[in-house]
This record gives C-alpha cells, structure tokens and sequence, in this order.
C-alpha cells in the first residue's frame, strides 16, 4: 500500500497554527522547550528565514522528534513519542503517523467501520480470532484499538486470552489483576486501565491465569460486562485465545457477536482458516471477514 503522510513530516513553520497555539507554544506547555529559548530560535529564524524547527535544530535546542511531537499535537493527533512511554514499539499506530503499515491498519479499520460497526447501537463489539497462536492476532487486536481511539472513539480492548495474554506486555500494564478477576466476583470495572497519551484508549488485561478459562467466558458475568462496556464504549475489541487449540475464542466470538479473523502469510493453513470461519458462523456470530498478516 502507498505510503500517506498524514501529518507534514517537515520541521514545520513558526506560522502555522491550529487555534492560536504555534509550535513554540506547544513546546512550551509540554516542558519541552523554554521562554528564553523560543525567543532565540525566532530572532535565528527572521535572520536567516529559516522555518522554526530548521531554526531550532539549527541552533541545538529541539530534535525532529520535538518537532514531530509539536506537530501532533497542534492537530490533536494522539500519538505517543519513542522512548517515552511503556506501549511496546510493536503497535506501530502508536507511534508512526505515517508508513505502510499503519496504513493498512487504518485501512482496515474504514472497512470494519463500514462492514460492522456502522453506528448501530448493537454492533459495537468485535473479537479477533485466528487459528494458532503467533499469527498476529494480538498485534492486530492492539494496533486496531489504538487506530479507533484515534479517530476519537471511546474503544476498549478486552484481553480475553486468559491462556497466553499478551496485551498487558504489548501496553506495558500491571497485569496482577484483570479480566479473570472480574469474571470471578473480585473485582470491577476499575480493573480497566486508561492508557496515557491515548486518552480514548482502555485496556482490561487477562490477569492472573486461571484454571479454568473457559467456564468463565461461560459464566453470565461475561454478558453483563459486554453489556455494561456497550454503554460506556463506542469500540470494544476483544483478543481471544487460539481457535485451534482452544473452544473460547468461538465463546468469544459469540458473546461479542462478530468476529474478525486473522491468517499469517505463508503460515496459516487454508483448512484452518475455513474451519475456525465455519466454527463462528456455525455458533450464530458474524464472520465480517478475514485479515492476512505479514508482519
């Protein structure tokens, strides 16, 4: 897929503005840049005319990436900077505004938009499954729940992979509690975790391991939380087991009512791909369709 730039890769101008906040300001406001510097940088840049960032580099005070952060920000773009935050560099869509990968995943989020979501009220959960593990399921599932909360939509991501979890990795969250606890009566919604930076964005990780996974996704409990999440999210995403090894994710798949599956390149088998598609239709959920992944 080409690759879009969605916000100028440039070093950008002293002029430009979105409101009245120039990059110098928002530097400023971030604790990024001080008064006495930007006063610095804007005589270098009449002297010269230089663009602010050129001015700024120029004289040592500001990085690129300083500049790509003001740049985000003037745009209210939630993207988070490298090196400052605990979300894994995997989730590309958390850091990269642009490059090919992100926008496949934006192109599939358009599509679930209109394939599945589409502003109806009961169509606001979606489980991602595939067949085995290390297919990309969890990346998938992760850089889609950032790629949604970026659009502005309130979006939850349900590690409900109570075998080999990985959001909590993947987001860099205390995973002492989550999900499984829920299910079992000793805890509540305040298990689920804002993620800093993208403020649209939640996680509820596995927590602990349990013995028995399945009866929980089983239990009534699992309803009532989709249900109460229903009003409170415009997106839950929920990660799922592998459908080959385990029954949950089509439990998964059911209580969330759709599902999307995801095939590894040159790894998945076409039986297997078929199989799990055929398992989800069979149990009453909609298959909205299947993601081939390369990464």
């Amino acid at each position: 897929m080409a690759q879009t730039n969605v916000i100028p890769a440039s070093t950008g101008n002293a002029t430009l503005k979105r409101g009245d906040r120039s990059i110098g300001a928002v530097l400023i406001d971030a604790g990024r840049l001080k008064a006495e510097d930007a006063e610095r940088i804007l005589r270098v840049q009449l002297e010269q005319g230089l663009r602010f960032g050129d001015a700024a580099i120029h004289l040592g005070l500001l990085t690129q990436a300083d500049i790509e952060f003001a740049l985000l920000r003037q745009f209210n773009y939630p993207c988070l900077v490298r090196g400052e935050s605990m979300v894994s560099k995997q989730l590309v869509t958390a850091y990269a505004s642009s490059g090919s990968q992100t926008e496949a995943l934006r192109t599939l989020r358009s599509q679930l938009m209109l394939r599945w979501f589409d502003n109806d009220p009961d169509r606001k959960a979606l489980a991602i499954v595939s067949g085995e593990r290390r297919e990309g399921r969890s990346y998938i599932a992760a850089n889609l729940a950032v790629v949604f909360s970026q659009l502005g939509e309130r979006t939850l991501l349900i590690d409900a992979d109570m075998r080999h979890p990985s959001q909590h990795d993947l987001f860099g969250l205390n995973n002492r509690a989550g999900l499984s606890a829920l299910l079992s009566g000793r805890g509540g919604a305040e298990l689920i975790q804002r993620i800093p930076g993208l403020l649209d964005l939640s996680v509820l990780p596995a927590g602990v391991l349990p013995p028995n996974p399945l009866e929980l996704l089983t239990q009534p409990l699992f309803s009532q939380l989709l249900r109460e999440m229903r009003e409170k999210f415009a997106i839950i995403l929920l990660d799922s087991p592998a459908a080959a090894e385990y029954a949950d994710a089509q439990t998964v798949a059911v209580r969330a009512g759709a599902a999307l599956i995801v095939a590894r390149k040159n790894v998945a088998r076409m039986w297997r791909v078929r199989g799990v598609s055929d398992s989800v239709a069979h149990a009453s959920a909609t298959v909205v369709g299947t993601v081939l992944n390369d990464f």
